[in-house]
């Protein structure tokens, strides 16, 4: 190690020669490196690496049954469909890949895109015995195919092939089987019909090329609960002995519950270089609710909602009628922590039969932060004469404290489970009894909780709204907000 140390100082020019051994050697091991090596206009975020990680254990067979859920836009396909079959050949000229997508087209596409990788001189500099034949040319006797739905690597065994859903690959085996993006759009990922033409494709025709000890890596963004993924995890929950698969899920907007390696806090964006939180809200709000939970955040939800239907959501008004009963209702967290619960505040009202969403609060907080939003929403709505609180977590210690300020406090006890009251109050949504404002920033998250209820991570705002709609339903209007309600079955002073 000395004589090395003392070599290099008295040849300065070796120094830079060893680095960029170096850096040579290291993009050779890692998917990141070799990136970085191979194009200097790549821009490496945080998700870019950690997706790397788990293409490095992909390649080495690591894991063999890979998921990855990404937005679209946000580099995946970059990585799994141009980087990773190139770096694959070179560590490996013997490899034989088969790269899908939804089209003939796309997969065309990107087979000249991973060519363009392995012509370039980056590449050879770090790979010289995994080159292609110097022709574009459908076929050649005595030379390695090379054109824009097959490539072989010269001298080796190694073979690319590309094809789109449907695609014939027959007589060809696949040591590395990529699907990237199989539905096109909306129209596909709605169709059953399409779905099952999927699902029989992937089952009767790609699964059968594996090799032995073959892997396969699925990327996509989510469209519908329905998709391939979707029905392979499934699978996978109901049949310990069908394939057990890793997943990588990565949405625009960071949650609750995320990755491990996800260093974000809940709400920041997943790539602020390219797509700023400001940029997604906008896209939020032109693509829908719909759209992005299942595109952006990977959630798909039923089209039509679980409990509460999408068709009962389109219910609006622009003024609340005159004479109109108005009550708050609290559904309040157990702790302040990054896991726990949020506060849900919710303002309701009933006139006769209608019942008319007002305001929500939605928030994570502590008992303080819950006092202050308590009183917030008292003055601005002071008609709001009874506020109803569950009577768990926080609950009774916040009517304790607020009780000699506030008047109207009043504790629910809930009976039977979320689901059973859920269910207890969706007629009145069936029957459009219940309204939305036609303009309201909350609006949209408050129909995304209630529709994908009970499976959403969150149930605040949904709890709240059924405590509101049992409250307002269970006792004449007029006397809300006094009277004795010691008899009543969901009320105890």
């Amino acid at each position: 190690m000395k004589s090395l140390e003392r070599f290099l100082q008295n040849n300065p020019r070796n120094v830079e020669l060893l680095r960029k051994e170096l850096a040579r050697e290291k993009a050779r091991r890692s998917i990141a490196e070799f990136c970085l090596f191979t194009d200097d206009r790549y821009q490496m975020n945080w998700h870019h690496r950690l997706l790397c990680e788990y293409l490095d254990a992909f390649t080495k067979k690591e894991v063999r049954r890979l998921m990855v859920f990404m937005p679209p836009r946000h580099g995946k396909s970059e990585l799994v469909s141009r980087k990773l079959p190139a770096f694959i050949f070179g560590r490996n000229p013997d490899a034989n890949i088969i790269s899908t997508s939804y089209s003939a087209d796309l997969a065309q596409r990107m087979n000249r895109d991973v060519q363009r990788i392995m012509d370039s001189k980056p590449y050879i500099e770090l790979f010289p015995e995994s080159r292609l034949f110097g022709k574009n040319i459908r076929t050649v006797t005595g030379h390695a195919l090379r054109n824009s739905d097959i490539f072989e690597i010269v001298g080796h065994r190694g073979s690319y092939r590309g094809a789109g859903v449907g695609g014939g690959i027959t007589g060809m085996g696949g040591d590395y089987i990529i699907i990237d993006d199989p539905i096109k759009n909306r129209e596909e990922a709605n169709s059953s019909t399409y779905r099952e033409k999927l699902w029989e494709w992937y089952t009767s025709t790609l699964y059968t090329r594996q090799e032995r000890e073959g892997s396969i890596l699925i990327t996509l963004t989510r469209w519908h609960e329905d998709d391939l993924a979707g029905r392979l995890l499934e699978l996978a929950k109901k049949d310990p002995s069908a394939d057990q698969w890793e997943v990588l899920l990565l949405p625009a907007v960071a949650e609750a519950h995320r990755h491990p390696r996800d260093p974000r806090k809940e709400g920041e964006a997943l790539w602020t270089y390219k797509y700023p939180l400001t940029e997604l809200t906008k896209i939020r709000a032109t693509v829908g609710i719909y759209d992005w939970s299942a595109m952006y955040q990977q959630r798909p939800q039923p089209a039509g909602g679980t409990i509460f239907k999408r068709e009962w959501m389109n219910h609006t008004y622009t003024e609340l009628p005159a004479g109109a009963t108005i009550i708050q209702s609290w559904d309040l967290p157990f702790k302040n922590s990054e896991a726990s619960a949020k506060c849900a505040g919710i303002v309701m009202a009933r006139k006769g039969a209608q019942l008319f969403f007002v305001d929500v609060v939605n928030d994570k907080m502590d008992f303080t932060t819950s006092v202050t939003a308590i009183k917030s929403l008292t003055a601005k709505h002071p008609k709001a004469r009874a506020k109803v609180v569950e009577d768990k977590a926080n609950g009774p210690a916040i009517i304790d404290y607020l009780g000699k300020t506030i008047p109207g406090m009043i504790p629910f006890n809930p009976k039977g489970s979320k689901e059973d009251r859920a269910l207890s109050v969706a007629p009145y949504f069936e029957a459009g009894n219940v309204l939305f404002p036609e303009f309201a920033p909350w609006k949209a998250d408050l129909i995304d909780d209630l529709l994908r209820f009970p499976g959403a991570t969150y149930k605040d705002t949904v709890d709240a709204t059924v405590q509101a709609i049992l409250y307002l339903m269970s006792k004449p209007t007029s006397s809300i907000g006094g009277g004795d309600m010691s008899k009543d079955s969901y009320w105890r002073r």
